[in-house]
């Protein structure tokens, strides 16, 4: 299979066009999204914890890091590679292979960006403005890109 990073004419400046704002409101909707299965989650958790006597409410200080984690990684290594943020928003995450991520890579998606966000404050998202492919230092340092989804089927 051909390598589609290193194929450069297959990664066209229309893929990228506006691709930083569809990806903040994208997160913006994702976020929204675990925010409210958050609260169903605390409420089987409480149940949970009750059979459990108790033990299950341990699990709530990382409640929302479990949510998100699956949340990510379930919607980003289905066969769309998109989270519903990313799919309203027209965006697709690919790999250097040209495929969707699997499950690892969704989740460790996540986790860098969470590491980054927290030690490198939100400016982490000024890298995706000198990039070429917008991309931003955890698509870099896990080799994904994120693209626009119709433009991106267009060209395949």
């Amino acid at each position: 299979m051909a390598d589609a990073f290193r194929n450069e004419r297959n990664f066209t400046a229309d893929l990228f066009d506006g691709l930083l704002s569809r990806r903040v409101i994208a997160f913006l909707i994702d976020y929204t999204i675990v925010l409210l299965l958050m609260f169903p989650a605390a409420v089987l958790l409480f149940v949970f914890s009750i059979l459990t006597l108790g033990l299950g409410f341990y699990l709530y200080p990382v409640l929302f890091f479990l949510m998100a984690g699956l949340y990510f990684s379930l919607s980003l290594s289905s066969s769309a590679s998109a989270t519903p943020g990313m799919r309203v928003m027209d965006l697709m995450m690919t790999t250097e292979s040209g495929q969707g991520p699997d499950f690892l890579t969704a989740l460790l998606h996540l986790v860098v960006f969470w590491i980054l966000n927290s030690v490198l404050t939100p400016f982490i998202l000024l890298v995706g403005l000198f990039t070429d492919r917008k991309r931003l230092l955890h698509d870099i340092a896990l080799g994904t890109t994120t693209v626009r989804t119709s433009r991106w089927y267009e060209m395949n």
